[in-house]
């Protein structure tokens, strides 16, 4: 904790560079006036006179694994270098007072920590779970002010709510339990607050890789207790960019299109005997296609089929990574975009097959990236964004080429970062 005085002038000096840098790398002088913005707009709110401290928690990219969480399956996926940052300080009250940058002040009294239905959907709630998940496992809480930037963007399948949730449990972490609070813990935590304050009933996905930072492979064979291990690779030596395109499209329509793909997983399971795709057999699920072809559908076939397939094949890309063969990465990860494509078949919505901008930004990268990069629908598909891995001295073409389709500003240039939520300054 510092002072606002020596915490404006490291950061307009040098002597915050090295934390800076460990973030975000080449970039890092170009978040100083993000930080100092932050600064001061915690002391035109809660004045100079604090000792400060500066936290951040990223955002996520699934890039591998794509729909199968929801069926007990494996997923890779990393964290990235946009992210949720706070300028905070301890205000010895039982209440939280945080103001997120283009938002109204939330104020959440830390002796009130049951869920209310007039809070579902706002941050509020998000805080007060996380708090109430803090006192469940026996951990301190207690008041703090806090001035956030969020530069994870809304909608972006980059997952900018467990960003923030991540965000708050990291800063309760280090103001109040001397941070000792696993990251593991954390992210269970945050999905806690978002399932049962929040009012969604989301995975745990997006919260683990916030929380745990660079790449990281997941196993949901026991959603309860999920296998959790960091997967070692160094991004930035494989000279490539991590670039995610906003190709259009909302996502407030398809709820019924994403319950689907679980649900024909599911409808394919229960006829093989089984309560979820994990726990059938790949060789069983291709002897009885003839006998459930008609109870289940053929979509719901071609799904499972790209269930099997893509939880062999994160585990091929994590061996990949691990053995530094990032071409063999890439192969792998234009056979998930395939699969996805073909048998998941969640590049566009039936409800509109008109409009399938996710398919053509999946064409156009195959124009500009076959034999060079690879590409993959991002996320949770339909409408959205696509994922682009894109060789660097490739890389100004392709974004300008992709945002002369999809409009400037919606290819945006990422980095994976080694880190999940940590207390920067």
């Amino acid at each position: 904790m510092f002072s606002y005085d020596v915490v404006k002038k490291g950061l307009e000096g040098v002597e915050f560079d090295s934390a800076l840098t460990s973030l975000y790398g080449a970039s890092a002088s170009a978040q100083k006036p993000r930080y100092i913005r932050v600064l001061d707009a915690f002391a035109n709110l809660f004045g100079e006179q604090n000792e400060i401290s500066f936290f951040s928690a990223p955002g996520r990219s699934e890039v591998g694994g794509n729909h199968t969480d929801h069926n007990h399956g494996k997923v890779l996926a990393a964290a990235i270098n946009l992210d949720a940052i706070a300028a905070v300080a301890k205000n010895g009250k039982d209440v939280i007072r945080l103001k997120s940058e283009g938002y109204d002040m939330d104020m959440v009294d830390v002796t009130d920590l049951t869920p209310k239905k007039s809070e579902y959907s706002k941050s509020k709630a998000l805080i007060r779970g996380v708090c109430a998940g803090f006192v469940e496992r026996g951990y301190e809480i207690g008041g703090f002010d806090a001035a956030t930037a969020n530069d994870v963007v809304s909608g972006s399948g980059l997952s900018s709510s467990a960003s923030f949730e991540v965000l708050v449990g990291t800063i309760l972490n280090y103001l109040y339990n001397d941070g000792k609070v696993t990251p593991v813990e954390i992210a269970q935590i945050a999905q806690y607050a978002e399932n049962e304050f929040f009012g969604k009933p989301c995975g745990l996905l997006d919260q683990m890789t916030c929380s745990v930072g660079g790449f990281v492979f997941m196993d949901f064979n026991d959603p309860s207790t999920p296998v959790i291990k960091p997967v070692k690779f160094e991004f930035e030596s494989c000279a490539h960019a991590l670039c995610i395109v906003n190709t259009g499209g909302s996502h407030s329509d398809l709820t019924d299109e994403y319950a689907a793909v679980k649900n024909e997983m599911i409808s394919v399971a229960q006829r093989l005997g089984h309560g979820f795709l994990r726990d059938a057999d790949q060789a069983q699920f291709l002897n009885s296609i003839d006998l459930i072809r008609g109870a289940v559908g053929d979509r719901a076939i071609l799904r499972a089929k790209h269930f099997f397939s893509e939880n062999d094949r994160v585990d091929k890309e994590v061996k990949a990574l691990e053995n530094k063969e990032f071409g063999e990465f890439k192969k792998l990860v234009i056979k998930s975009g395939q699969s996805s494509y073909m048998y998941n078949q969640n590049v566009f919505s039936v409800k509109d097959p008109i409009s399938q901008p996710v398919s053509l930004g999946l064409c156009l990268c195959e124009e500009l990236l076959d034999g060079k990069g690879a590409w993959r629908v991002h996320g949770g598909g339909f409408a959205g964004t696509i994922q682009a891995f894109v060789p660097i001295d490739m890389l100004a073409d392709f974004k300008r080429r992709m945002e002369l389709v999809f409009g400037e500003g919606n290819c945006y240039v990422l980095s994976i970062r080694p880190v999940g939520g940590i207390n920067v300054i």
